[in-house]
């Protein structure tokens, strides 16, 4: 499929890539594109290794507010 591009035609796509989105948007586009290529591996990797357990989330304590051990909701006065 790509095998037929030479030098020349490399150049003139990277020549048009940089003209319709700048020189500054070419490395936070190429980033991105890594991220979602990762993120993408990441998520097969995890549904085709079911023996693995998932890694569990613990919500962020907040240090301000002092939790209460009835676990009801604390209101706010008005």
């Amino acid at each position: 499929m790509f095998g037929d591009l030479s030098f020349s035609h490399i150049l003139i796509l990277l020549l048009v890539l940089t003209l319709v989105f700048g020189a500054r948007r070419i490395p936070e586009i190429g980033s991105s594109l890594g991220q979602g290529i990762r993120e993408f591996k990441r998520s097969l990797k995890e549904v085709t290794d079911p023996d693995r357990p998932e890694p569990r989330v613990q919500p962020p304590v907040s240090s301000s507010a002092p939790i209460s051990s009835s676990g009801d909701p604390k209101r706010l006065n008005q």
